[in-house]
Protein backbone atom coordinates (compact mmCIF):
# COMPACT_ATOMS: atom_id res chain seq x y z
CA UNK A 1 0.00 0.00 0.00
CA UNK A 2 1.42 3.34 -1.01
CA UNK A 3 1.21 6.59 0.94
CA UNK A 4 -1.41 7.83 -1.17
CA UNK A 5 -3.33 4.33 -0.50
CA UNK A 6 -3.21 2.74 -4.22
CA UNK A 7 -2.67 -1.00 -3.21
CA UNK A 8 -0.07 -2.62 -5.86
CA UNK A 9 0.20 -5.69 -4.37
CA UNK A 10 -1.17 -8.64 -6.04
CA UNK A 11 -4.30 -9.88 -3.95
CA UNK A 12 -3.20 -12.06 -1.02
CA UNK A 13 -5.46 -15.54 -1.28
CA UNK A 14 -8.61 -15.58 0.76
CA UNK A 15 -8.44 -16.31 4.13
CA UNK A 16 -10.30 -16.36 7.20
CA UNK A 17 -9.50 -13.86 10.34
CA UNK A 18 -8.92 -15.37 13.53
CA UNK A 19 -11.61 -14.22 16.70
CA UNK A 20 -10.51 -12.76 19.80
CA UNK A 21 -8.81 -14.16 22.77
CA UNK A 22 -11.17 -16.63 24.81
CA UNK A 23 -11.65 -15.30 28.71
CA UNK A 24 -10.24 -17.45 31.57
CA UNK A 25 -6.76 -19.02 32.21
CA UNK A 26 -7.79 -20.90 29.64
CA UNK A 27 -6.32 -18.25 27.23
CA UNK A 28 -3.64 -15.10 27.83
CA UNK A 29 -5.22 -11.78 28.63
CA UNK A 30 -7.62 -9.65 26.91
CA UNK A 31 -5.23 -8.44 24.30
CA UNK A 32 -7.39 -8.10 20.75
CA UNK A 33 -5.99 -11.45 18.51
CA UNK A 34 -4.54 -8.73 15.99
CA UNK A 35 -3.67 -5.15 15.15
CA UNK A 36 -4.99 -4.04 11.76
CA UNK A 37 -2.73 -1.68 9.77
CA UNK A 38 -4.18 1.17 8.70
CA UNK A 39 -5.18 1.18 4.94
CA UNK A 40 -4.29 -3.02 5.04
CA UNK A 41 -6.75 -4.83 2.89
CA UNK A 42 -9.18 -6.78 4.80
CA UNK A 43 -8.91 -10.42 3.90
CA UNK A 44 -11.46 -12.21 2.57
CA UNK A 45 -12.70 -15.64 3.98
CA UNK A 46 -12.16 -18.96 3.54
CA UNK A 47 -15.23 -21.64 3.99
CA UNK A 48 -16.30 -21.97 7.60
CA UNK A 49 -14.97 -19.01 8.57
CA UNK A 50 -14.67 -17.67 12.21
CA UNK A 51 -17.00 -15.38 13.79
CA UNK A 52 -15.82 -13.69 16.66
CA UNK A 53 -16.01 -15.12 20.40
CA UNK A 54 -16.42 -18.59 18.66
CA UNK A 55 -13.76 -21.37 19.10
CA UNK A 56 -11.66 -21.75 15.89
CA UNK A 57 -12.17 -25.21 13.97
CA UNK A 58 -10.37 -27.57 12.09
CA UNK A 59 -9.53 -26.83 8.82
CA UNK A 60 -9.95 -29.00 5.77
CA UNK A 61 -6.65 -30.75 4.75
CA UNK A 62 -7.51 -29.59 0.84
CA UNK A 63 -8.61 -26.21 1.61
CA UNK A 64 -5.46 -25.88 4.14
CA UNK A 65 -2.97 -27.07 1.34
CA UNK A 66 -4.44 -25.26 -1.73
CA UNK A 67 -4.63 -21.82 0.68
CA UNK A 68 -1.38 -22.31 1.47
CA UNK A 69 -0.01 -23.10 -1.76
CA UNK A 70 -1.49 -19.67 -2.83
CA UNK A 71 0.45 -18.02 -0.11
CA UNK A 72 3.98 -19.70 -0.94
CA UNK A 73 3.68 -18.08 -4.16
CA UNK A 74 3.02 -14.95 -2.75
CA UNK A 75 5.77 -15.30 -0.08
CA UNK A 76 8.33 -16.00 -3.53
CA UNK A 77 7.05 -12.45 -4.92
CA UNK A 78 8.02 -11.15 -1.45
CA UNK A 79 11.29 -12.71 -1.45
CA UNK A 80 12.20 -10.75 -5.13
CA UNK A 81 11.11 -7.87 -3.77
CA UNK A 82 13.32 -7.49 -0.72
CA UNK A 83 15.89 -8.76 -2.64
CA UNK A 84 15.50 -6.40 -5.80
CA UNK A 85 14.33 -3.06 -3.31
CA UNK A 86 17.34 -3.68 -0.93
CA UNK A 87 14.47 -4.27 2.49
CA UNK A 88 15.52 -5.20 5.49
CA UNK A 89 13.41 -7.19 7.54
CA UNK A 90 13.02 -9.30 10.40
CA UNK A 91 10.18 -10.99 11.28
CA UNK A 92 9.82 -11.98 15.38
CA UNK A 93 7.95 -15.28 16.72
CA UNK A 94 7.00 -15.55 20.30
CA UNK A 95 4.55 -16.98 22.17
CA UNK A 96 4.47 -20.34 24.57
CA UNK A 97 6.15 -23.75 24.05
CA UNK A 98 4.22 -25.81 21.44
CA UNK A 99 2.34 -22.63 20.01
CA UNK A 100 3.24 -23.31 16.48
CA UNK A 101 5.66 -20.95 16.00
CA UNK A 102 8.24 -23.83 14.66
CA UNK A 103 5.17 -24.60 12.14
CA UNK A 104 4.68 -21.77 10.73
CA UNK A 105 8.06 -20.91 10.24
CA UNK A 106 8.92 -23.89 7.88
CA UNK A 107 6.00 -22.86 5.94
CA UNK A 108 7.27 -19.90 5.61
CA UNK A 109 10.87 -20.70 4.61
CA UNK A 110 9.81 -23.91 2.63
CA UNK A 111 9.59 -22.50 -0.94
CA UNK A 112 11.99 -19.24 -0.15
CA UNK A 113 15.43 -19.23 -0.90
CA UNK A 114 17.71 -19.47 2.20
CA UNK A 115 20.32 -16.85 1.38
CA UNK A 116 17.61 -14.69 1.34
CA UNK A 117 15.41 -15.78 4.08
CA UNK A 118 16.99 -17.24 6.55
CA UNK A 119 15.87 -18.35 10.34
CA UNK A 120 17.77 -17.17 13.76
CA UNK A 121 17.63 -19.64 16.08
CA UNK A 122 20.18 -19.33 19.04
CA UNK A 123 20.92 -21.60 21.71
CA UNK A 124 21.44 -20.89 25.36
CA UNK A 125 23.96 -17.88 25.98
CA UNK A 126 28.06 -18.92 26.64
CA UNK A 127 29.69 -17.80 29.45
CA UNK A 128 31.21 -14.85 27.02
CA UNK A 129 27.59 -14.15 25.62
CA UNK A 130 26.75 -13.13 29.54
CA UNK A 131 29.75 -10.69 29.40
CA UNK A 132 27.92 -8.78 26.37
CA UNK A 133 25.56 -5.94 26.07
CA UNK A 134 22.36 -8.34 26.07
CA UNK A 135 21.11 -7.69 22.73
CA UNK A 136 24.98 -7.74 21.45
CA UNK A 137 24.40 -11.42 20.15
CA UNK A 138 21.15 -10.59 18.48
CA UNK A 139 22.45 -7.75 16.83
CA UNK A 140 24.97 -9.98 14.97
CA UNK A 141 22.25 -11.80 12.89
CA UNK A 142 20.12 -8.95 11.72
CA UNK A 143 19.92 -8.54 8.10
CA UNK A 144 22.11 -7.00 5.57
CA UNK A 145 19.87 -5.44 2.80
CA UNK A 146 17.94 -7.91 0.38
CA UNK A 147 17.46 -9.79 3.25
CA UNK A 148 14.61 -11.21 5.45
CA UNK A 149 15.44 -12.68 9.15
CA UNK A 150 13.06 -14.97 10.91
CA UNK A 151 13.97 -15.05 14.97
CA UNK A 152 12.66 -18.71 16.21
CA UNK A 153 12.76 -16.86 19.70
CA UNK A 154 14.62 -13.81 20.42
CA UNK A 155 15.92 -10.98 22.74
CA UNK A 156 12.31 -11.41 24.36
CA UNK A 157 13.72 -14.76 26.11
CA UNK A 158 14.67 -11.95 28.50
CA UNK A 159 11.20 -11.16 29.74
CA UNK A 160 9.84 -14.83 29.16
CA UNK A 161 11.79 -17.33 30.17
CA UNK A 162 14.75 -16.11 31.65
CA UNK A 163 12.12 -14.18 34.02
CA UNK A 164 10.11 -17.10 35.03
CA UNK A 165 12.80 -19.46 35.16
CA UNK A 166 15.00 -16.83 37.37
CA UNK A 167 17.93 -16.84 34.74
CA UNK A 168 18.62 -12.92 34.90
CA UNK A 169 18.20 -10.83 37.96
CA UNK A 170 15.36 -7.71 38.79
CA UNK A 171 17.45 -5.09 37.49
CA UNK A 172 18.46 -7.10 34.38
CA UNK A 173 14.96 -7.34 33.69
CA UNK A 174 13.79 -4.02 34.21
CA UNK A 175 16.43 -2.81 32.13
CA UNK A 176 15.81 -5.30 29.40
CA UNK A 177 11.36 -3.29 29.93
CA UNK A 178 13.61 0.09 29.39
CA UNK A 179 15.85 -0.61 26.87
CA UNK A 180 13.88 -2.92 24.43
CA UNK A 181 11.51 -0.24 23.20
CA UNK A 182 14.46 2.05 22.41
CA UNK A 183 16.25 -0.77 21.31
CA UNK A 184 13.69 -1.40 18.21
CA UNK A 185 12.93 2.29 17.59
CA UNK A 186 16.34 1.84 16.82
CA UNK A 187 16.08 -0.81 14.45
CA UNK A 188 13.13 1.00 12.49
CA UNK A 189 14.96 4.25 12.35
CA UNK A 190 18.04 2.30 10.53
CA UNK A 191 15.70 1.14 8.02
CA UNK A 192 14.52 -2.35 9.19
CA UNK A 193 10.68 -3.28 8.76
CA UNK A 194 9.90 -4.91 12.07
CA UNK A 195 7.20 -7.76 12.63
CA UNK A 196 6.78 -9.37 16.11
CA UNK A 197 3.97 -12.03 16.29
CA UNK A 198 2.74 -13.90 19.50
CA UNK A 199 1.56 -17.15 19.15
CA UNK A 200 -0.90 -17.60 21.86
CA UNK A 201 -2.66 -21.02 22.65
CA UNK A 202 -4.61 -22.04 25.34
CA UNK A 203 -3.63 -24.34 28.37
CA UNK A 204 -5.55 -26.88 27.69
CA UNK A 205 -4.66 -27.37 23.88
CA UNK A 206 -0.78 -27.03 24.75
CA UNK A 207 -1.15 -29.77 27.27
CA UNK A 208 -2.43 -32.08 24.80
CA UNK A 209 0.48 -30.95 22.28
CA UNK A 210 2.83 -31.98 25.11
CA UNK A 211 1.13 -35.02 25.42
CA UNK A 212 1.54 -36.33 21.47
CA UNK A 213 4.90 -35.00 21.82
CA UNK A 214 5.96 -37.46 24.20
CA UNK A 215 3.95 -40.29 22.17
CA UNK A 216 5.83 -39.37 19.11
CA UNK A 217 9.79 -40.63 19.00
CA UNK A 218 10.23 -38.00 16.32
CA UNK A 219 8.63 -35.37 18.40
CA UNK A 220 10.17 -36.41 21.75
CA UNK A 221 13.32 -34.10 21.35
CA UNK A 222 11.07 -31.40 21.58
CA UNK A 223 10.05 -31.79 25.30
CA UNK A 224 12.81 -30.12 27.02
CA UNK A 225 13.72 -29.52 30.57
CA UNK A 226 12.45 -26.19 29.79
CA UNK A 227 8.95 -27.37 29.09
CA UNK A 228 8.55 -29.74 31.44
CA UNK A 229 8.87 -27.01 34.05
CA UNK A 230 6.58 -24.71 32.32
CA UNK A 231 3.74 -26.75 31.95
CA UNK A 232 3.33 -25.66 36.28
CA UNK A 233 4.24 -22.01 35.64
CA UNK A 234 1.12 -21.45 33.30
CA UNK A 235 -0.08 -18.22 35.70
CA UNK A 236 3.80 -17.00 35.87
CA UNK A 237 4.33 -17.03 32.53
CA UNK A 238 0.92 -15.31 31.96
CA UNK A 239 2.20 -12.73 33.88
CA UNK A 240 5.31 -12.01 32.57
CA UNK A 241 3.95 -11.93 29.16
CA UNK A 242 1.40 -9.06 30.01
CA UNK A 243 4.30 -7.35 31.56
CA UNK A 244 6.27 -7.55 28.50
CA UNK A 245 2.86 -6.03 26.09
CA UNK A 246 2.65 -3.48 28.91
CA UNK A 247 6.56 -2.32 28.10
CA UNK A 248 7.32 -3.33 24.28
CA UNK A 249 3.67 -3.18 22.67
CA UNK A 250 4.75 0.01 20.99
CA UNK A 251 3.38 2.52 18.27
CA UNK A 252 6.46 1.42 16.06
CA UNK A 253 6.76 -2.01 16.77
CA UNK A 254 3.36 -3.70 17.75
CA UNK A 255 2.54 -7.54 18.90
CA UNK A 256 0.07 -9.09 16.46
CA UNK A 257 -1.34 -11.97 18.11
CA UNK A 258 -1.76 -15.33 16.51
CA UNK A 259 -4.60 -17.64 17.84
CA UNK A 260 -2.84 -21.12 17.38
CA UNK A 261 -4.89 -23.45 18.90
CA UNK A 262 -5.63 -24.32 15.23
CA UNK A 263 -2.58 -24.85 13.93
CA UNK A 264 -3.27 -24.93 10.55
CA UNK A 265 -5.66 -21.49 10.70
CA UNK A 266 -2.34 -20.21 12.61
CA UNK A 267 -0.02 -20.61 9.70
CA UNK A 268 -2.44 -19.47 7.34
CA UNK A 269 -3.60 -16.42 9.15
CA UNK A 270 -0.05 -15.24 10.17
CA UNK A 271 1.67 -15.50 7.07
CA UNK A 272 -1.44 -14.11 5.11
CA UNK A 273 -1.06 -10.98 7.72
CA UNK A 274 2.82 -10.97 6.97
CA UNK A 275 2.15 -10.45 3.26
CA UNK A 276 -0.30 -7.66 3.97
CA UNK A 277 2.45 -5.88 5.82
CA UNK A 278 5.46 -5.40 3.26
CA UNK A 279 4.25 -3.55 0.33
CA UNK A 280 5.43 -5.89 -2.97
CA UNK A 281 4.98 -5.92 -6.45
CA UNK A 282 5.56 -9.41 -8.40
CA UNK A 283 9.39 -9.68 -9.85
CA UNK A 284 8.80 -13.16 -10.11
CA UNK A 285 11.20 -14.09 -12.92
CA UNK A 286 9.11 -15.65 -16.22
CA UNK A 287 10.22 -19.18 -17.22
CA UNK A 288 13.66 -19.15 -19.09
CA UNK A 289 13.89 -20.58 -22.61
CA UNK A 290 16.26 -23.30 -22.55
CA UNK A 291 18.43 -24.06 -25.26
CA UNK A 292 18.41 -27.69 -27.17
CA UNK A 293 21.69 -29.62 -25.31
CA UNK A 294 24.98 -29.39 -27.05
CA UNK A 295 26.71 -32.52 -28.19
CA UNK A 296 29.21 -33.28 -25.43
CA UNK A 297 31.47 -34.69 -27.60
CA UNK A 298 33.62 -38.00 -27.58
CA UNK A 299 33.29 -38.02 -23.45
CA UNK A 300 33.38 -41.72 -22.06
CA UNK A 301 32.11 -42.21 -18.41
CA UNK A 302 34.68 -44.36 -16.34
CA UNK A 303 33.34 -48.28 -15.37
CA UNK A 304 30.65 -47.98 -12.47
CA UNK A 305 32.60 -50.38 -10.85
CA UNK A 306 35.36 -47.91 -9.98
CA UNK A 307 32.69 -46.11 -8.08
CA UNK A 308 31.35 -46.44 -4.88
CA UNK A 309 27.31 -46.38 -5.00
CA UNK A 310 24.71 -45.99 -2.56
CA UNK A 311 22.76 -49.33 -1.50
CA UNK A 312 19.56 -49.55 -3.44
CA UNK A 313 17.93 -50.81 -0.62
CA UNK A 314 14.00 -49.08 -2.01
Amino acid sequence: MTEDGVDFRPAVPALAETAGEHSGRSREGTLEMGKKKKGAPAPAQIPSPVEVGDPPRKIAEPVYLEELGKLQIELVKLQEWIKAKGLKVVVIFEGRDAAGKGGVIKRITERLNPRICRVVALGTPTERDKTQWYFQRYAAHLPAAGEMVLFDRSWYNRAGVERVMGYCTEEEHREFLRSCPEFERMLIRSGIILIKYWFSVSDEVQEKRFQDRNLDPTKRWKLSPMDLKSRDLWVEYSRAKDEMFAYTDIKQAPWYVVNADVKKRARLNCIAHLLSMVPYGDLTPGPVKLPPRTDQGGYVRPPMGDQTFVPEIY
